[in-house]
């Protein structure tokens, strides 16, 4: 080597591991073969994933597609240390929007990014992703994983997430010409913030002065950090009989924006949805949040789903039975309101 000349660089010196990211694919193939369903064709490893529609029983199939992420409640995962729980709220957030358009969610792929690949999070944070897509029926199908260094500090990451579903033509929802005036509004329960308002909920722990791993002022055993990043429900399993038996008109997806902003978007411009706030008393996380935020209730609203994760329109006919088969199912169900003309 002469004086001048410069010692041969590698791809691990420019700090990504290539074995690193294999022996990742090795830990986490067991998790997503966990995870197949009728309609999956071979396995992780090939440039794209096949799914057979035919055989996952459809015949007049129209493809419902959703992308989104977890927001600023990853935030939480990298302070706490606690990397199982976004996973699920990642496929949640996809899952549950198809739903709305009565699509049965079929297949999921990730994207995660970090600057490091940093032994057990990824591997903690995709069995999440892996159980998210086990309580919605959906099969992980592969994603990618991206070591980026200086892009991301030590420890944090970012995911993404893509869902295909199916509904057959006659299950497209919403059902916008068969709604009509008096049509009952049923709302099923969240189990808390769900993956919104995170910004919010941030500002007020600082200003408080809180610390994630001392106790929840609003859920008993629990850290807050625990308390708040309990997973966002998958409504598939519960919702998807009531679709296919013809009951339900439209689904409300309650995410960013509330039921403010979330509830009309299923309905016809000529119907508006009545929210009756009064038939349900939210969850202590929010009682909490609004008291301790002094955050008006207009803007509790318009941030939070505020107990209810899903809304369902339906007939009056059809709404006792509706009601009686989701509590025969365990659910926590009530009439939330309903459509009245704009």
């Amino acid at each position: 080597m002469t004086a001048t000349s410069k010692p041969p660089l590698s791809y691990r010196d420019a700090g990504v591991d290539i074995e690193a990211g294999e022996r990742l694919v090795e830990a986490i193939s067991p998790m997503a073969k966990a995870t197949a369903r009728a309609g999956v064709m071979g396995g992780l490893g090939g440039f794209g994933a096949l799914f057979d529609l035919k055989a996952a029983g459809y015949t007049d199939p129209v493809l419902v597609s959703g992308t989104d992420g977890v927001g600023t409640k990853l935030m939480l995962a990298f302070e706490t240390g606690i990397h199982n729980t976004v996973g699920i709220d990642l496929v949640a957030m996809c899952a549950n929007d198809v739903l709305a358009q009565g699509a049965e969610p079929l297949f999921f792929l990730d994207y995660f990014a970090t600057g490091k690949l940093e032994r057990g999070i990824a591997e903690a944070v995709i069995a999440g992703i892996a159980e998210g897509c086990r309580l919605s029926g959906c099969a992980l199908v592969g994603g990618e994983t991206a070591e980026m260094p200086g892009m991301y500090p030590p420890g944090h990451y970012d995911l993404a997430g893509f869902v295909v579903g199916a509904v057959d033509r006659d299950k497209v929802l919403p059902r916008m010409g068969d709604m009509t005036a008096g049509d009952v509004l049923i709302g099923i329960a969240s189990s808390g913030p769900h993956s919104n308002g995170y910004s919010l909920i941030r500002r007020i722990v600082a200003r408080e002065g809180l610390f994630y791993g001392g106790p929840s002022p609003f859920s008993d055993a629990q850290t807050l950090g625990e308390a708040l990043l309990t997973p966002t429900r998958l409504y598939a399993p519960l919702v998807m009989p009531l679709i296919r038996s013809g009951r339900i008109k439209g689904l409300a997806h309650i995410t960013g924006g509330g039921l403010t902003e979330n509830t009309p978007r299923m309905c016809p411009d000529h119907l508006v949805p009545n929210i009756d706030r009064a038939s349900w008393s939210p969850p202590r996380v929010f009682q909490w949040l609004q008291d301790a935020g002094g955050v008006a209730l207009d803007e509790m609203h318009r941030t939070f789903n505020m107990g209810i994760g899903m809304v369902l329109a339906v007939s009056p006919g059809d709404a006792a039975g509706v009601l009686s088969d989701l509590k025969a199912a365990g659910e926590d169900v009530r009439v939330v309101g309903g459509l009245a003309a704009a």
